[in-house]
C-alpha cells in the first residue's frame, strides 16, 4: 500500500509530520479549553438549571450582575486579593531569592524547604492554617499572643482581619515557586556586569538598582502576570479555610470564583454563573494584556 505522503517533497512531508504531531494537543485545546469557553459565553445569555433546555434571555444575566450588590462586594474582594497579594508576594520572594542566592552552605536544602509549600495540597495547607487561627487554647497564633500578654484576635471571624488571614497562606503557598524563578533570573545575569561594577567602586545598592533589577525585568513580567492570574482565581484557600462559613463573615473573603461555584452548583443558576465567568475571563484577559504592555521591554 502506497504511503499518502509518498509523492510529497521533503518540505511538504515535514509540514505534514509537524501537523500530525500537533493534532493531538490542538484537538485537546479545542475540545477541553476553547469549546467550553465559547459555550460559557452562550450560556451567559440563557436561563438554565442543568435539567431543562436553556432559555435565551439576552442580557438579563448581565443586568442582574450590575444590580447585584453581592457581586460588587465579591468583585472588590477579588481585586483586593490581586492588589495586596501580587506586590507583597513578589517583594518577599525577591528578598528571599536575593539573599538565598548568596548562601553557599546547604543552599539546595534551603531552596527545597522554600519550594515545599508549593507542592503541598491547598486543602491540607488551608486546614493547617485554619487551626493556627483558632482561639485559645487551640490556635497557635492566639496562644502566642496570650503568652506575651496581648489580647486574642478574631482572625477568620472578623470582617476586617479575615481577608488578610486568608491571603497569608496563599502568599506562603506560592512563595517557593516565585523564589525559584527569581533565582533562575539572578543566575542568568552575566557575572561580568558585577565584576565591572565592583572595579569601578559602585556600591551594593547601586548595583541592585542599576544592574540586577533592570536585568530581571523579564522575570518580573512573567511572575507579575502569573501571580495576578493566581490571585484573581483564588478559591481553594478561601473555601477550605472558611469551610463552616464559605466566604467569611458578611462575605468579607468571598472571591469571584467562589461566587461562581456557589451560583452554579448550589443555586443551579448556570446562566448567571456563566455571566460571572465571562466577567472573570474578561478581567483576567484585560489585566494580563495591560501588564504585558506596561512591563514589556521597549
Amino acid at each position: 500500500m502506497r504511503s499518502p505522503v509518498a509523492g510529497l517533497s521533503v518540505r511538504a512531508k515535514q509540514v505534514v509530520w509537524a501537523w500530525g504531531f500537533l493534532a493531538v494537543p490542538v484537538l485537546f485545546y479545542i475540545v477541553i479549553r476553547f469549546w467550553p469557553t465559547l459555550d460559557a459565553f452562550w450560556l451567559s445569555f440563557t436561563d438554565w438549571n442543568l435539567l431543562g433546555t436553556p432559555n435565551f434571555v439576552g442580557l438579563k444575566n448581565y443586568v442582574r450582575l450590575v444590580e447585584d450588590p453581592l457581586f460588587w462586594k465579591v468583585f472588590g474582594n477579588t481585586f483586593l486579593y490581586l492588589l495586596i497579594g501580587t506586590p507583597l508576594s513578589l517583594v518577599i520572594a525577591f528578598v528571599v531569592a536575593y539573599r538565598l542566592d548568596k548562601v553557599r552552605f546547604m543552599h539546595g536544602f534551603i531552596r527545597a524547604l522554600y519550594f515545599l509549600p508549593f507542592l503541598t495540597t491547598a486543602v491540607a495547607m488551608a486546614w493547617v492554617w485554619r487551626w493556627f487561627y483558632q482561639p485559645v487554647p487551640i490556635g497557635v497564633f492566639n496562644n502566642a499572643l496570650a503568652s506575651i500578654g496581648l489580647p486574642q484576635q478574631p482572625f477568620l471571624r472578623s470582617t476586617v482581619q479575615a481577608l488578610p488571614a486568608v491571603l497569608a497562606p496563599a502568599i506562603w503557598a506560592g512563595l517557593g515557586f516565585q523564589v525559584v524563578i527569581f533565582m533562575a533570573g539572578l543566575r542568568a545575569i552575566p557575572i561580568s556586569y558585577y565584576e565591572a561594577a565592583r572595579v569601578d567602586g559602585v556600591s551594593r545598592w547601586t548595583i541592585l538598582w542599576e544592574i540586577t533589577l533592570p536585568l530581571l525585568k523579564p522575570t518580573f513580567v512573567f511572575l507579575v502576570v502569573f501571580s495576578s492570574i493566581a490571585f484573581l482565581r483564588i478559591f481553594d484557600q478561601v473555601y477550605n479555610i472558611t469551610l463552616n462559613d464559605p466566604g467569611g463573615p458578611l462575605n468579607s473573603t468571598k472571591p469571584l470564583v467562589l461566587m461562581i461555584y456557589q451560583t452554579a452548583f448550589r443555586s443551579f443558576d448556570m446562566g448567571y454563573a456563566a455571566a460571572q465567568t465571562v466577567i472573570l475571563f474578561l478581567v483576567l484577559l484585560g489585566i494580563s494584556v495591560l501588564q504585558l504592555r506596561i512591563l514589556r521591554d521597549r
